[in-house]
């Protein structure tokens, strides 16, 4: 039998404000709040659904670098560009990671900072 990622754990200094980005990214919901912990996932499915969750834990230490493991989304109902525009007015900002212009993604970063890709074609 093998492994399945059920849950992915983002450390963050505003638990509450992430999880309501992404919440609003991915049409997620809250599933749980526990000890300053916020954990997301989709609606009516929660923990050990097809999809992983998310959980947003308050840590002390700010953010430094570029991540090592990233989000990768992919617009569902819109083109990328709409998809971008609703991003934007989410909270995201473009983040520049050495990309060179000529990608057919864009490189954002959450309210916190970390950097997720929106990537060109619909699923």
């Amino acid at each position: 039998m093998a492994c399945r990622i059920s849950e992915l754990v983002v450390d963050c200094h505003d638990p509450e404000r992430l999880a309501a980005f992404w919440c609003e990214v991915l049409g997620f919901e809250v599933i749980e709040r526990k000890d300053g912990w916020v954990e997301i996932g989709p609606p009516g499915t929660g923990f050990g659904g097809l999809q992983p969750t998310l959980i947003f834990e308050p840590v002390p230490e700010p953010k430094r670098d570029k991540l090592r493991l990233h989000i990768d989304v992919n617009p569902t109902d819109r083109d990328q560009e709409a998809e971008l525009e609703r991003l934007l007015k989410l909270g995201a900002v473009p983040a520049d990671v050495g990309q060179t212009g000529e990608e057919d993604w864009h490189v954002l970063a959450d309210p916190e900072g970390n950097e997720f890709c929106l990537l060109r074609r619909r699923l």
